[in-house]
This record gives structure tokens, C-alpha cells and sequence, in this order.
């Protein structure tokens, strides 16, 4: 292979040190580009709040990334032709005809060492760091380029929509309950995050989205004071109950005409007893309504989130539930939200601190049929679907399209489920194993 012009001349190094430039640049590009959009928005904002002013360029500019991505790729491409162009011009000259198929070969070599592995490694092994670093540098190019960007951004979509293609102007905006959601999956799985942490960060972040009938406790299972009965009666139930707040109705248990507070039952019924002139009989002259508080009623469809936030703001715990036509459904309080992000919480009073699922001897599942799906889902990281039912009986019961009876076996979503146990038409008890 001859060489058919001189080597070192000042043309020679000229074209060669602009080509070094030129994938010095390629390489910024295309390193830039990488860490802006592997860079995590949460740690940028982090690094911004301490003062970073590179870490604010980057979610400025981060904010569009389809013009980002547009503008990047533009000056990618122009520097990268252009170091190809000169290459091919200088090898030709050196090397004849036999020269395109040389600079060809040096210049992808070059540019996928240079311009494409080493800075995009850097820039995934330190997105946030390298984000920073870049944007003030990228911001003014993509001011420069958003003419041509712009243009190329209503061709694009022109020709989507030619296809049948539509895309969404807002597709930038981050799904942020799914990424967090995603990241914590991902690190329960690779063991860095516990179970019980991924529970709870997900059961608060679920609130917004499920409402007050998913997890409020049924009319059926609800204990009520009957306003009619005898003083001693209704002291006797107070005491005897687990609970501190009860609904008192009248006639009928759809009709609600208070709650009452066992602190404020027995202060009540204490003063009476203390009477010098009547002494203990002065409890029959006692009425429940004296001391009932005003019911708090409200609708089923309201989510979790903002009745948590209602109950701390009228600083109530208790609450009735009713449906579009004011009919009693059940009742909710503060502490089945809590539950929802920290677990079930029992304490000395609770009659059934038996968790609602345990281990039977054939190795199966014993489970409460009243237990919520969700709750068996988290408790097993089962994936059982929710949205025709919230507990496990009425998952049976949607599928089955009917009541079952005692020890008939249902499979569907992957699962075997058997009839344990069944009151009136409520399931109470299930089998429960994977096929």
C-alpha cells in the first residue's frame, strides 16, 4: 500500500486532531445522554436541595426528554458524520481508494471505544454525578437546537400518526408509585429491602387508591348497644366488650342514633352510683343517649387517604359507614388504616388475636374466609386478584357463582381452594395451596 502524500504536514495533523475533537465530543454526547436519563430525579432533587447547581440544570433540562434526547442525539450525529467525513478524506488521501474501507474500519473501533463504551460506563456507574457535570454544558445546546428539534419532533408525530401511532405529550412525566413500587419488588427480591418494610411503604402508598368498603368492618359483625335496654344490661355489654366505641340504635339496627365511649358510659354511671340518696338504684334512671355522642356516617366510595386525614383533622377515630342510598354497611376506624401500612396490630383485649392465616397439618393454608385478599396477598406474596372482591369468601363465592357447601374444592388463578367451614351463607373457612 503506497502512500501518495506526505505524512507529517500541517494539513495531515490538522485533520487529525480535529477528528480526536470530534470524538471528544461524540463521547461527551453520548455520555451525557446516558447519565441524564439513568440519573435518578429523587437523588438529583436531593443534590439540588444541598446547593448543586449542575444537579438543578439537570431536572431542568430533564424535564422535557424528548427534546433532550432530540437535541443530544442531533449534536451526536453531526460530530459523528463530520469525524467520519474527515477520516475517510484523510485515509483516502493517504492511502488511496483503499482508504474508505481503512477509515471505515479506525473509526468504528474508535468511535464504539471511545465515543460509545468508556463514557457511557462512566456515565451509568455515576448517573447522578454525571449528570451534573454535563447539564450546564447540554442546557445551552438544546436551547441551540430546539428549532431543529421541534421540527424534527412534528415530522415524527406526522408519521406516527400515519401508522396509527398517537403519543402522549405528558409520556415524560414519571409514574413515581410505580418506579418506587418497582425499586422496592427489585430490592426485596435481591434481599437489600425486608418484606415487612416493602409492605408498609406500599400500603401507604396504596391509600389513595382504595376505598373505605375494601377494609371496613361489616354490619353483620358490628356490636351495638340497644338504647332500650335496661341501664344494667348496657353496662354489663360495655364491660364486656373488647371494644371502647360503640353505635347505640334504636328499634332498628339500621337506625343509628349515637356512639358511645365506654370512658364516658362509666363516668356517667359512676356519678349515679356515688348518689348519697339513691345510691345503686339511681342506674335505672339512666339513659344511654344522655352521654352518646353524634354519629359520624360516611360514604363507601371514599378513599382511605382522605378519610385518614379526615379523622385526624376532626380528631375522631371512629367512623360509620353507608352506602349512595344511607343504608348501614359497616363501620371504620383510624386504627384499620393504620393497619393497612403496618400490619394487623391485637392487643390484650382482642378476643381473636389468632392471625386469620396459619399453617394446617396436610401443609395447606387455613384461612379466615372474612380475610381481605390483599391482606392474604401480602402475608403470602400470592398475587389472588381483587377487583370483583375484597375478601377471600367472596373471591370463592364470584367464581364458584354460587354458595358453596362444606368441603366442595374450587381451582381457579392457580389455587386450590376447599370449604372448610360455612355459617348460614357466609364461608368461614378455607383451604388454601397453590396448584
Amino acid at each position: 500500500m503506497e502512500i501518495t502524500s506526505p505524512i507529517l504536514d500541517a494539513a495531515f495533523w490538522i485533520t487529525a486532531g480535529a477528528i480526536a475533537l470530534l470524538l471528544v465530543l461524540s463521547g461527551f454526547f453520548s455520555g451525557s445522554e446516558t447519565a441524564l436519563t439513568a440519573a435518578s430525579r429523587g437523588k438529583l432533587r436531593s443534590r439540588a436541595d444541598k446547593g448543586s447547581k449542575g444537579a438543578q440544570s439537570a431536572l431542568d433540562i430533564t424535564e422535557d426528554n424528548e427534546r433532550l434526547i432530540g437535541s443530544v442525539l442531533l449534536g451526536n450525529n453531526l460530530v459523528n458524520i463530520l469525524a467520519a467525513s474527515l477520516a475517510t478524506s484523510l485515509f483516502t488521501r493517504l492511502f488511496g481508494e483503499s482508504g474508505v474501507a481503512l477509515a471505515t474500519l479506525v473509526m468504528t473501533l474508535l468511535v464504539l471505544i471511545f465515543a460509545e463504551v468508556l463514557p457511557k460506563t462512566y456515565a451509568i456507574t455515576n448517573a447522578e454525578v454525571a449528570a451534573s457535570r454535563a447539564a450546564p454544558a447540554i442546557k445551552p445546546v438544546v436551547r441551540i437546537f430546539a428549532p431543529v428539534v421541534a421540527a424534527v419532533r412534528l415530522l415524527v408525530r406526522g408519521i406516527l400518526r400515519v401508522f396509527g401511532v398517537q403519543t402522549d405529550p405528558d409520556s415524560h412525566i414519571l409514574a413515581v408509585r410505580e418506579e418506587i413500587a418497582g425499586a422496592l419488588y427489585l430490592g426485596h427480591s435481591e434481599g437489600v429491602v425486608e418484606k415487612e418494610d416493602r409492605d408498609r411503604i406500599l400500603g401507604a402508598l396504596d391509600l389513595g387508591e382504595r376505598a373505605v368498603e375494601e377494609i371496613m368492618l361489616h354490619r353483620s359483625r358490628i356490636e351495638m348497644i340497644d338504647a332500650r335496654e335496661e341501664p344494667r344490661t348496657i353496662l354489663d355489654q360495655c364491660l364486656h366488650s373488647s371494644h371502647t366505641r360503640l353505635p347505640v340504635f334504636r328499634d332498628d339496627p339500621d337506625n343509628i342514633i349515637g356512639i358511645v365511649h365506654a370512658k364516658d358510659l362509666l363516668r356517667a354511671m359512676h356519678k349515679l352510683a356515688l348518689d348519697p340518696e339513691k345510691g345503686a338504684e339511681a342506674l335505672d334512671d339512666f339513659d344511654i343517649c344522655d352521654v352518646a355522642m353524634k354519629p359520624y356516617f360516611v360514604p363507601e366510595t371514599t378513599t382511605l387517604d382522605d378519610q385518614m386525614r379526615t379523622f385526624l383533622r376532626m380528631r375522631s377515630h371512629f367512623a360509620l359507614v353507608v352506602d349512595e342510598y344511607g343504608s348501614l354497611q359497616g363501620l371504620i376506624t383510624l386504627e384499620d388504616i393504620l393497619e393497612e401500612i403496618v400490619g394487623e396490630i391485637t392487643d390484650e383485649f382482642d378476643p381473636d388475636a389468632e392471625h386469620p392465616i396459619r399453617r394446617s397439618e396436610d401443609n395447606q393454608f387455613l384461612v379466615d374466609g372474612a380475610m381481605t385478599i390483599r391482606d392474604l396477598n401480602r402475608a403470602t406474596d400470592w398475587s389472588l386478584p381483587d377487583e370483583a372482591a375484597n375478601t377471600v369468601a367472596g373471591l370463592v363465592i364470584h367464581e364458584a357463582q354460587m354458595i358453596p357447601q362444606v368441603g366442595q374444592v374450587f381451582s381457579f388463578h392457580g389455587f386450590r381452594f376447599e370449604v372448610v367451614a360455612r355459617k348460614d351463607n357466609r364461608i368461614t373457612k378455607l383451604k388454601i395451596r397453590p396448584l
